[in-house]
């Protein structure tokens, strides 16, 4: 019998910086000499995150239409047709930010249906600091108390939680967060790190050499409240393609499309759960990528990868998960492409775009 190949799950809320870490984590096992693949997961084809992950040269499959739990052989499947190619080592999985429950619905079906193929690594939840501070608090982040239960069910899952993107935090917040999280999270692990810069990576690499713990029963959820949160976002996947008589700035055109689109949503009182665009010259796939992203209305849009390069064409993905109607969501998307294009002096034709709320979670198998 082969060693079993290791499963390693990471989920978290919208924004929380799971893909960075995961693609950290990919380059060190990598480093180590083992094959690594990735699959991601969301509502609608179109994900930023699967691209961003290819463009760094890692192999990745890609789950779209339903969340992980809710199309358990999709996630199978993906992970088959891998080795078909060539058996990974690891796989890392990404679920859906709004997902949770992912203990019953993945974890335990896979131990009881597919054996010792696999061995589990304790289920690690990133935390997204600036929510968090907020409800773990009290305050409220944004959302309503049903998108809350979401995130915070998250945490009670966890066997790891990842305090996230420590190298924007004071100590002080640092320290109040680990305090709130062992407070209101007891016998959870709790890890402060920062996926941007790789701090504390040895010690969430550290963890993953034990295996998942056992269950002696599942967490409890109400899934109307569940399905209640998940429904209160609107869901946008767009891909447009710009061309212009004239060279402009790729990265340009990614910030601008996300810092366009914070200040409309600031004047609606419409709170991100997280706005991410991918920008790449239409050449060939190894070109360079522009990725501008916002985690929250408290929050600046950010220019997280850099591509320093101009082109004439170019294209952009564009994901938004954001508290307001689908409709409205994509009338606002669409004016600040009118707008970026009018910018540019381009023309533009948008090969997707897909609006929606998710709708209510049904998941495949559920252990209990």
């Amino acid at each position: 019998m082969p060693q079993p190949i290791e499963f390693i799950m990471i989920g978290g809320f919208l924004g929380a910086g799971k893909t960075t870490l995961i693609a950290r984590l990919a380059k060190q096992l990598q480093a180590e000499g083992k094959h690594v693949c990735i699959v991601t997961n969301d509502q609608a084809a179109g994900l930023v995150d699967t691209q961003l992950l290819k463009s760094q040269g890692l192999e990745v499959n890609e789950v779209a239409g339903s969340c992980f739990c809710c199309n358990f052989d999709g996630l199978t499947d993906a992970m088959e047709e891998f080795e078909n190619r060539q058996r990974p080592d690891v796989v890392l999985a990404e679920p859906v930010g709004s997902c949770t429950d992912l203990i019953a619905t993945i974890a335990v079906p896979m131990m009881e249906r597919l054996g010792e193929k696999f061995v589990h690594r304790p289920y690690a939840v990133v935390l997204k600091p600036n929510h968090g501070k907020k409800i773990l608090s009290g305050v409220g982040g944004g959302f309503s108390e049903k998108a809350e239960y979401i995130f915070r069910k998250q945490l009670e899952e966890s066997e790891i939680i990842l305090l996230n993107r420590i190298d924007e935090l004071s100590d002080e917040d640092v320290q109040a967060l680990k305090e709130q999280l062992n407070e209101q999270y007891p016998g959870r692990k709790v890890i402060p790190l920062s996926a941007k810069t790789g701090e504390n990576l040895d010690v969430l690499y550290e963890a993953f050499q034990g295996n998942a713990a056992h269950r002696e029963s599942m967490m409890e959820v109400d899934y109307d409240v569940y399905a209640d949160g998940e429904a209160e976002l609107g869901w946008l996947n767009a891909t447009v393609n710009f061309n212009s008589k004239h060279a402009f700035a790729l990265d340009e055109l990614s910030v601008g499309l996300v810092d366009e689109l914070r200040q409309r949503l600031l004047s609606l009182g419409a709170e991100p759960g997280h706005l991410k665009v991918l920008c790449s010259a239409n050449a060939t796939d190894d070109e360079p990528v522009s990725v501008a992203n916002l985690i929250d209305s408290d929050s600046q849009t950010v220019l997280s990868i850099a591509s320093g390069t101009n082109t004439s064409t170019a294209k952009a993905i564009i994901n938004a998960r954001v508290r307001l109607a689908p409709e409205s969501l994509t009338q606002e998307v669409e004016q600040v492409i009118e707008l970026l294009a009018a910018r540019l002096n381009a023309d533009t034709d948008t090969t997707q775009l897909d609006s929606f709320r998710p709708g209510r979670p049904e998941p495949t198998y559920r252990s209990v």
